[in-house]
């Protein structure tokens, strides 16, 4: 084994998370991070010791608010750290209907605007906690067609389905 992902839940919130990547990074691991872009704080104490971070962007700005979120000020926070640092990174969306339309995708784009890379991928609604997400999920041809917005935005989208 030559790499580790800290993914999710939400790795940020470990208040430990920075001492753990050091140690990772000690004996030679490559890092990558996958994260919601709400603790942002975090994330700065973190890249020293992160080569690649995942941002999930869930959904368009004024649609996090049904996710549970009161204010999004700390994900573009996120969005400009990753914008302007030096640690590789992309940012990717999980296609769930209704929280993910054609309109979202253009607002996501107007946020993810030259960032390295953009991912779309598939949502798979087996085993979810939240019934309401029992949904059919978008076809790849659908996906595609936001790749296709996307790249308007981002030159290199790529698709996950």
């Amino acid at each position: 084994m030559d790499a580790v992902v800290l993914t999710g839940g939400e790795p940020t919130i470990h208040r430990e998370l920075p001492r753990f990547l050091k140690k990772l990074k000690g004996r030679g691991f490559a890092v990558k991070l996958d994260t919601n872009g709400f603790n942002p704080d975090m994330l700065e104490e973190c890249l020293p010791y992160v080569d690649y971070v995942a941002l999930d962007v869930k959904t368009s700005l004024e649609k996090y608010e049904r996710l549970g979120a009161r204010s999004t000020t700390e994900l573009l926070r996120t969005i400009e750290i990753l914008k302007t640092g030096k640690v590789g990174y992309e940012f990717r969306t999980t296609v769930v209907p209704s929280f993910v339309d054609g309109e979202d995708v253009i607002k996501i784009g107007e946020l993810a605007k030259g960032v390295q890379t953009f991912a779309f991928q598939q949502f798979i609604p087996d085993d979810v906690m939240d019934k309401s997400f029992s949904v059919k999920p978008y076809s790849p041809e659908n996906i595609a067609g936001f790749a296709e917005a996307m790249k308007k935005f981002v030159e290199n989208t790529i698709l996950r389905v």
